[in-house]
């Protein structure tokens, strides 16, 4: 029959094509905004629209006509017909559609026109809006003369058709189909094109020509961009067809959903239920799921099993067979899943993926039922919990991705946070609770005061009911590990609980360092629940001389509740002032002193009670503590000791947190008994406001304001009195011992269940006045419970709001920084920042101390000690933990570091600016992807943050500040702030602040400098700066100001502060105010992750004047491509450009990337498609995004070029097979072999 015999796949390869009847104009290059025809003809858009679509004619040629049109002139369909009727038809020649545009394209000039352009960019008068416009068409111009691509190419004569594989037709029951919407767009255009072709051979009036090509442009514009148009071309049932743009613009579309998220296959999901017997890095995979997961690596073992089946006939097992025995569930092939899953680990996703922590390696564990299990600890990486959460498992096939799983993202392994290298596997809820009451010491124990051998001993007394776990004991510290103690305190008891000893077996003893070949140093005894404890050992007030009288020591001791009420007994027999000064004092013994010089007649127990903390009772562990200790056991032992640590831990929380029967009872909440009291004082001062609004002397909004305040107040008054009482029944009440320890609950909640409920929000964000004055324990009225249910289903609203526009945050950030790899050691550069204490002054808090920002960076200058002029550190030393913590010791307070800010690294960073990786705390390594960590560090807790702006409600001077995520989002994307300060542009010192009529004020800054002519002479220079209405000035008469200084409250508008100071200080200043907002809601970010972003924010310079260059005014350019053009200038002695920074926002930045790829599969697909084709630009291929469209190897890690050659070139320098002595004839030695064969797991590791 003439068809050709070939692979099926060629209908997903081979194009057709529609050769048009009449040209058409393609739709991205007039309609996307600027129209790049419109600017290369110098017209308005509206005018080249028209065209195309034949409402207006062009004279392409004036023939005779010179004197009344000129070429290129647009004429209305009524003027032609008059200048026809008037001068003949064949005087002149008009054209419409796209000929007229391909016609007006072709004759263009492109060198004349960029000379013309040129040459009026360089008149001195041009104003500023036309300058603008000549900028906009020159490249244009220049992108078409540098591209070698053709103007006229915008029009097309023939269309492409896409293969039949990829619009396909489904025949679906009833002899009907199923068949994409591109179908019925090319046959639209066929349909219409056969038409215009008939009616042009037939010689038709060119009235229905001209209709004619106006369809066949519109059926065209269709098929590419069926979105943009005004009148959609929608089928039957209203729908917009899908044409080709759509198809790759949007989440749906080609990048998003095909090329950088796909399928795959060899994964399940379920939902995960809890598997507390798993190790650290074990997950329990569900039998039947497991065998369809494994079902090539079982078939194989069921093939390659040399044990014929009766059932098989003597014969060996077939593939086809196999597959049957798994699907029967055959016990062979179940034998085999056990051999299988041995050493390979899976892959566990929770969606969604906030950060990398989200998908994690384990090793399979067969379990019966149809849930995947999951170790406890790792929930909080997840942030999964078991109300039905599901799990996806992904089975890593290669070996290189079984190598990668194994050794990179084994959840063993993920101990630290990647944000803020802090313990991310802290134990939460049972696991707290239990380690909380095992280590509860007992006052009033009877039995307290015992003495034992040994450890043996006091498990021995325990059984026999002899003691409890709380009960306070001695035992000589000779029979402990000598390590752990001083020599002084080797020969005296040690006062512990025998709750604390079994806490104390969970850690590591005598552990061998491989890489030193000798032995880690042991934790100390863990006693008491202090930094101290674990650092230096055990405080010496836990040490009793033998020979003391042991009840009687004992008999000083007293819990915190005696001390409450201690303090309480001294601040009544003292004054308020001398009570300040006496907790002024620092030392025990000197309150006590002091107390006694004022008030004689205070007891010595009770002043000993209330100051001499000495002898006050250890408090038990606390959630926090135990992050503290895990924190610890990283730091000593690394990633192996610390992930069985924890295991350890967890299962002595289980354990203990059943044995100790801790029940909740409605009883366990107490009425607060100053209740009444405050209510009623609250009362009275609201029945006063009301009479002050009564008669007028204050309005509704005031009262509403203090009403709120008075509720306030009351409610935090409450707040003081339960924490009292908490202090005190910490132990004996339940409910609150899970609150002190952690497990579950806060204060907050318990003021709302035994004191007051408060104010409510209403849903527009604003505060009701009308407080709830119930509890939850007395029960709320019907008003109460409706005023309530306001404010909680306003909460509901806001997270679901927060969940989506946090995750749009973290996809802008990704793509942002996603080029940012780690590409080489040192970047050379000698400039640094430097770095202090971040405090907020408003708020008077610390945002972050000295010792976190230096932590894990390369120091950029000597460190000097000020007292003793040692240097701490040298330039270009690493600060570790310890470095640090000398630093701060020394009292120094800024410290100049190697910063990401200041990196000259070409496309990335280098590991001095870098620092520690997090997540290790170790120097990072070339190729790790820090770009990406960055920005998922900083997106992960955006979830967390407020959707609020608050309402100052009218009070003078303050105004609406935005906080939480909008803050963050303001900041990111370099927007004006809402409620602007007024920065001074110039130093100087204030000359006057004046208030006007409308209340603005007039602030007048003087500025000194020497006169260029006479440098003896000053020149004064007057700055005035008028301040919004009722906008408080921040500085006064005489005050010096530095330029970009505040001179009123509000937030400064990064853009401007750049334009009067440089780049470091507004880095500083975005670092500042993004710290500021995460601190508020106690997320700690390290500021590595804030710098990366603003170096990609402020990563463009704008050319003032292009010097000897080809580059235009305003042109945007990447500082890695102004110092090639730079050296070019220098060394062929050209003039270079003039630069000044600029500063984008995250989504500009994106999409003004040097990856065409990365930027169109962000946003704007279809016009940052049409910017590359017009200037036929190529991608570097540099970042993650656009190679792994390709479907490459992402160049970070393992796939980094230069990365894989320095592992290959020390992989052949370090092995050789035949066992030669390595030396510089190496290639001689193994004249007639070939080198080594290189092991993938060895580079990987």
């Amino acid at each position: 029959c003439g068809v050709e015999l070939t692979e099926s796949k060629v209908r997903r390869e081979r194009l057709g094509r529609i050769e048009l009847a009449s040209p058409v104009v393609h739709t991205w290059f007039y309609k996307n905004s600027p129209s790049k025809i419109a600017l290369l003809l110098h017209k308005k858009s509206k005018e080249i629209e028209d065209i195309v679509y034949s409402a207006s004619f062009v004279i392409v040629d004036p023939g005779e006509l010179g004197h009344v049109f000129h070429k290129d002139q647009i004429l209305t369909e009524q003027d032609l017909r008059h200048f026809q009727i008037e001068y003949g038809y064949n005087k002149f020649k008009a054209l419409t559609g796209a000929e007229a545009i391909k016609c007006m394209l072709h004759d263009l000039d492109l060198d004349k026109l960029s000379e013309e352009l040129h040459a009026e960019l360089k008149k001195p008068k041009t104003p500023k809006q036309s300058r603008e416009q000549i900028i906009k068409r020159l490249e244009v111009v220049e992108a078409f003369r540098g591209s070698g691509n053709k103007p006229e190419w915008m029009v097309m004569t023939r269309i492409p058709v896409l293969p039949p594989d990829l619009r396909p037709m489904v025949p679906l029951d009833g002899g009907r189909y199923a068949k994409t919407d591109l179908n019925d767009l090319y046959r639209r255009i066929i349909t219409r094109n056969n038409r215009l072709r008939r009616e042009i051979e037939n010689f038709s009036p060119s009235q229905i020509t001209k209709n004619e090509k106006r369809l066949i442009q519109e059926a065209v514009d269709a098929l590419i961009d069926n979105s943009k148009r005004n009148r959609r071309v929608a089928v039957s049932n209203n729908r917009p067809l899908k044409s080709l743009s759509d198809v790759l613009r949007g989440k749906q579309g080609r990048f998003r959903q095909n090329l950088l998220g796909k399928r795959v296959d060899y994964s399940g999901r379920s939902v995960i239920a809890v598997g507390p017997d798993l190790q650290m890095y074990q997950c329990g995979i569900p039998r039947e799921m497991a065998l369809i997961l494994f079902k090539p690596f079982i078939i194989n073992k069921l093939m390659a099993k040399n044990a014929t089946l009766p059932e098989t006939g003597g014969n060996r097992i077939s593939s086809k067979r196999a597959k049957e025995m798994i699907e029967e569930g055959h016990p062979d092939a179940l034998e085999q899943v056990e051999k299988v899953i041995v050493e390979h680990p899976v892959l566990l996703n929770r969606a969604p993926t906030l950060h990398r922590l989200g998908i994690q390696a384990f090793e399979p564990k067969l379990v019966e039922g149809k849930a995947i299990r999951l170790h406890p600890l790792v929930c909080t990486a997840f942030n999964a919990d078991f109300d039905g959460d599901q799990m996806a498992v992904h089975v890593p096939l290669s070996e290189e991705a079984q190598a990668e799983a194994r050794l990179l993202m084994l959840a063993s392994k993920n101990i630290l946070a990647p944000k803020d290298g802090k313990p991310i596997v802290t134990p939460g809820q049972d696991m707290v609770l239990g380690n909380y009451y095992l280590t509860i010491e007992d006052v009033y124990d009877e039995r307290n005061g015992r003495v034992f051998k040994d450890a043996k001993e006091v498990e021995l007394a325990y059984e026999n009911d002899q003691i409890s776990l709380h009960t306070r004991l001695f035992l000589p510290v000779s029979s402990f590990d000598s390590t752990r103690f001083t020599d002084k305190q080797k020969d005296m008891y040690i006062c512990t609980t025998y709750g604390k000893l079994i806490f104390n077996t969970i850690f590591p003893k005598h552990v061998m360092n491989i890489e030193t070949n000798q032995e880690f140093e042991d934790l100390p005894y863990v006693n008491e629940a202090s930094e101290k404890n674990l650092t230096v050992g055990v405080n010496d007030r836990f040490f009793v001389p033998k020979g003391t009288n042991l009840k009687e020591w004992l008999s000083y001791w007293y819990d915190e509740s005696h001390q409450i009420d201690a303090l309480d007994e001294v601040r009544k027999a003292l004054t308020s002032e001398q009570f300040e000064e006496v907790e002024k004092l620092k030392d025990g013994d000197a309150k006590i002193k002091l107390a006694l010089k004022f008030n004689s007649k205070l007891s010595d127990k009770v002043l000993r009670e209330a100051f001499d903390t000495k002898w006050l009772i250890p408090h038990p562990f606390k959630k926090k503590f135990l992050g503290v200790v895990i924190a610890e056991v990283f730091k000593r032992f690394k990633l192996a000791e610390t992930s069985k640590v924890l295991d350890r831990m967890k299962d002595l929380g289980f354990k203990y947190s059943t044995v100790s029967g801790i029940t909740v009872s409605v009883y366990d909440i107490e009425n607060v008994a100053t209740k009444k009291e405050k209510i009623a004082e609250a009362d009275a001062k609201i029945a006063e406001l009301n009479d002050w609004y009564d008669i007028g002397e204050m309005t509704a909004k005031e009262k509403s304001r203090h009403t709120i305040e008075i509720w306030k107040q009351t409610k935090e008054s409450l707040k003081k009195d339960i924490q009292k009482e908490m202090n005190k029944h910490y132990i004996d009440n339940h409910i609150y011992l899970m609150g002190d320890s952690g497990a579950r609950g806060n204060i907050d909640n318990y003021v709302q269940l035994s004191g007051i409920r408060g104010i409510m929000a209403k849903p527009n964000g604003e505060e009701s006045d009308i407080p709830i004055k119930a509890s939850f324990r007395e029960g709320l009225t019907m008003a109460e419970f409706f005023t309530s249910s306001h404010g909680s289903r306003k909460g509901s609203t806001d997270t679901a709001l927060k969940t989506a526009e946090s995750g749009y945050l973290t996809r802008r950030l990704v793509d942002v920084s996603q080029e940012v790899v780690v590409r080489e050691d040192d970047c050379g550069t000698d400039q640094g920042i430097d770095v202090y204490e971040l405090y907020n002054e408003k708020e008077k808090k610390q945002i972050e101390s000295l010792y976190d920002r230096i932590c894990g960076r390369f120091a950029n200058e000597d460190v000097v000690d000020p007292n003793t002029g040692e240097v701490i550190v040298k330039k270009g030393e690493f600060i570790s933990d310890s470095l640090a913590g000398k630093i701060c010791d020394a009292g120094i307070k800024k410290v100049n570091i190697r910063s990401l800010l200041t990196c000259t690294c070409k496309n990335g960073v280098c590991v001095k600016c870098y620092g520690a990786d997090l997540s290790t705390r170790e120097v990072v390594e070339k190729g790790e992807t820090v770009g990406i960590i960055a920005a998922q560090s900083i997106g992960e807790p955006g979830t967390q943050l407020t959707m609020r702006t608050f309402h100052s409600g009218g009070v003078a001077g303050g105004d609406d500040i935005t906080q939480g995520l909008p803050r963050i989002q303001e900041l990111f994307e370099a927007r004006e702030p809402k409620g602007k300060a007024i920065i001074s542009e110039t130093d100087g010192v204030i000359e006057s602040v004046t208030e006007e009529k409308d209340h603005r004020y007039l602030i007048k800054i003087c500025h000194e400098y020497a006169d260029p002519s006479a440098p003896q002479d000053k020149i004064k220079e007057i700055k005035s700066y008028l301040t919004d209405s009722r906008k408080v000035p921040l500085v006064k008469v005489g005050d010096s100001v530095k330029a970009g200084d505040k001179l009123t409250e509000g937030l400064i508008h990064p853009k401007e502060l750049l334009r009067v100071t440089n780049v470091v200080e507004v880095a500083n200043y975005i670092l500042l105010e993004v710290q500021k907002v995460y601190s508020s809601q106690g997320v700690g970010i390290a500021d590595k992750h804030i710098e990366i972003i603003i170096k990609q924010m402020l990563q463009k310079v704008v050319v003032i004047n292009e010097g000897d260059t080809d580059l235009l005014p305003g042109a945007n350019l990447s500082k890695a491509e102004l110092y090639e053009i730079y050296k070019d200038c220098l060394a062929n002695g050209k003039q270079p450009p003039v630069v000044k920074p600029v500063i984008f926002g995250i989504t500009r930045s994106s999409l003004k990337s040097d990856s065409f790829l990365s930027a169109a599969s962000f946003q704007e697909t279809t016009r940052i498609l049409t910017e590359t084709a017009i200037r036929g630009k190529k991608d570097p291929l540099e970042g993650l995004k656009e190679n792994l469209i390709i479907g490459g190897l992402i160049p970070a890690g393992t796939g980094a070029i230069e990365i894989n050659e320095d592992a290959l070139v020390k992989h052949c320098d370090e092995e050789c097979d035949c066992g030669c002595e390595h030396d510089h004839d190496h290639e001689e030695n193994h004249e007639d072999e070939d080198y080594p064969e290189v092991d993938e797991n060895a580079i990987l590791g």
